[in-house]
């Protein structure tokens, strides 16, 4: 019987964890139970018996419920009182099945308690047997097998589905984990991102400052006795400047040059890394001039997955005319769109391309084409 554990996030992202756990979670606990406490309901020999058995089934299926959204303490005492009562019911009606509600509350109980866990259920046990001995009180015939059916039975049965609770207390944990987890390499994987980037600016700009200087330097040094070297090396720094800041600004709107090929790879990576698979269709080569436009999409998009959705997987689908990236996981609130994506648009509408967004059964489309070749334009 899972347990759903709060994933200490702010964003949507961590909010749509838990919701995922809790969802596996009630899926796998509320119709087991449902289903087994229906079948003994159906083994009464008695409608009052019936009716403390659906007592004691809807008191364990309101805590199993609020186990899942872990808000169990609140129902806990009440729970427990219900089905103790139920039990009690039971034992004095000659009803065994009547225990069922209370073990499943116990065994929903232990594993949420922070210590003393062992010596809390053997209390419980104790008093589950103590009600279910009331039995004898009532009945003297067969002492032995009563004793065997409304002491030993619920003595055994608790710790067994105390067990199963725990186990599966631990298999949620490591769901929650595993989150949490491929949530923190998507996050490396944008920081890795951002780190690609102060490289690529530090390439652009580091030797370039270093150059200034000692130009610089040198035109003080021959501004008296050479002003014409002098001169022209001033003339060298502001071209320099210029070509920078030119490569600066490409590189910012990301117009810089880029390799499809080796953008392929690094969104591979960047998306294994995160944990998520990657499928990658080359069902042709791109245009050669359409490549550095589609590698700045896949570039964008790659950012997007990681940063806004909670894919699991990804298809990447390149073909002569463009690229198409698929993921799941999409956030069905907000626009479609994104900002990056919609300045990347821009750009290939003036070089004869298109780029379609979309958002479907929680899966995210961008589509670049070209249909026609597109023009290159030059930087200025």
């Amino acid at each position: 019987m899972p347990t759903a554990l709060p994933v200490d996030r702010r964003t949507w992202t961590g909010r749509a964890v838990q919701d995922r756990v809790r969802s596996l979670n009630l899926f796998s606990t509320l119709p087991p139970l449902i289903v087994v406490g229906v079948f003994l309901a159906f083994t009464a020999r008695s409608w009052g018996h019936v009716v403390l058995q659906l007592v004691g089934m809807a008191a364990a299926l309101v805590l199993a419920e609020r186990w899942t959204a872990d808000d169990s303490r609140r129902v806990a005492r009440p729970c427990l009182v219900v089905t103790a009562a139920t039990w009690l019911a039971g034992a004095l009606t000659d009803s065994s099945a009547a225990v069922y509600g209370i073990c499943v509350v116990v065994s929903l109980l232990i594993p949420q308690l922070p210590r003393r866990r062992l010596a809390t259920l053997s209390g419980l046990c104790v008093f589950i047997a103590a009600l279910g001995s009331t039995n004898l009180l009532v009945f003297g015939d067969d002492p032995g097998g009563r004793v065997f059916q409304y002491v030993v039975v619920p003595l055994l049965t608790v710790p067994v589905a105390t067990v199963f609770a725990l186990l599966n207390q631990k298999f949620s944990d490591l769901i929650v984990e595993r989150e949490q987890s491929r949530q923190r390499e998507a996050e490396l994987a944008v920081m890795r991102e951002r780190m690609r980037f102060a490289s690529d600016l530090h390439d652009i700009q580091g030797h370039t400052l270093h150059v200034v200087k000692l130009k610089v330097a040198l035109a003080e040094k021959l501004l008296d006795r050479d002003p014409g070297r002098a001169r022209e090396e001033l003339g060298e720094v502001h071209a320099l400047v210029g070509d920078t800041i030119a490569q600066t600004k490409e590189l910012a709107h990301a117009q810089r040059q880029l390799n499809l090929s080796a953008e392929l790879e690094n969104a591979k990576n960047l998306f294994e890394a995160a944990g998520i698979f990657v499928h990658i269709d080359r069902e042709a080569d791109a245009d050669p001039h359409a490549g550095e436009l589609l590698g700045q999409v896949l570039r964008e998009t790659t950012t997007n997955i990681l940063r806004h959705a909670q894919a699991r997987q990804v298809r990447i689908t390149l073909s002569a005319s463009g690229i198409t990236i698929v993921n799941d996981g999409a956030h069905e609130t907000g626009p479609p769109e994104l900002s990056g994506l919609s300045t990347l648009r821009q750009r290939l509408a003036d070089n004869g391309g298109e780029l379609e967004v979309s958002r479907r059964d929680g899966r995210f489309r961008t589509t670049a084409t070209f249909p026609s070749r597109p023009a290159r334009k030059e930087n200025r």
